[in-house]
């Protein structure tokens, strides 16, 4: 549903976030930085990125430690480690940890972008069966269902296909025809009144399991999809 990869990158140098930043939106990628173990393994959580690039050193939680904690929790993101250590053991803990490649600083960013790109290509294979986590909330993509606590919700398709966009970019605002192109189509009846219908429909829906605060409007912009930990990682 997405057109552009949505890819985490992870580093607590200033400098290198927003040159990385930079450097892969300028090449078609929606960019989401961290700065900090914690902070990555809060939103990576989430299951709504399609690559994640990952320093190893990183302050409050090694990166081996964010890869080892999402691969436990089931998240299948493909992560590519970042490291000034060349050394063969430290490339095979992190292989052996779940990482799908290993680049040593410094990097080309040539090389970095291939890197990813064919990260990207490995994801699409799987993608479709990824589970999207919002606190509590779980979309199973997979098997196009979504609980609340364990608890099934019951959605229409039309319903799912909206909470889907918005938790595969969970924390960032999807607008109104974003959602219109990704969940309608080229439906030529459909217009943004259809998405503030549906949206009002699943806000209810979620409301009605206590999942009411994770779709929120935007004025002016769109729709997000939150927590409170997401928002703290991210901003309101």
């Amino acid at each position: 549903m997405r057109v552009r990869p949505r890819v985490l990158v992870v580093d607590d140098e200033p400098g290198v976030r927003r040159a990385l930043q930079r450097g892969l939106t300028g090449e078609g990628m929606d960019v989401v930085v961290a700065a900090d173990g914690p902070s990555a393994l809060q939103i990576a959580r989430t299951g709504s990125f399609d690559a994640i690039l990952l320093d190893i050193m990183l302050p409050g939680l090694s990166g081996y430690r964010v890869l080892q904690a999402l691969r436990a929790e089931g998240v299948r993101t493909p992560v590519l480690l970042v490291s000034a250590k060349d050394g063969e053991i430290d490339q095979a803990d992190g292989l052996d940890l779940g990482a799908d490649g290993y680049l040593v600083k410094p990097f080309s960013f040539v090389v970095l972008v291939a890197q990813v790109r064919a990260l990207l290509r490995r994801g699409a294979v799987e993608g479709s069966g990824q589970r999207l986590r919002l606190g509590e909330l779980v979309v199973d993509r997979a098997a196009r269902q979504v609980s609340m606590s364990g608890e099934p919700v019951s959605l229409s398709p039309r319903e799912f296909a909206v909470l889907d966009v918005l938790a595969s970019r969970a924390g960032s605002v999807v607008t109104k025809d974003e959602l219109l192109k990704a969940v309608w189509g080229d439906e030529q009846a459909a217009t943004r009144n259809a998405v503030e219908v549906y949206v009002g429909y699943l806000r209810r829906k979620l409301d009605a399991v206590g999942a009411g605060s994770i779709v929120r409007t935007v004025r002016g912009h769109g729709y997000l999809a939150s927590t409170g930990e997401i928002d703290a990682v991210m901003g309101p």
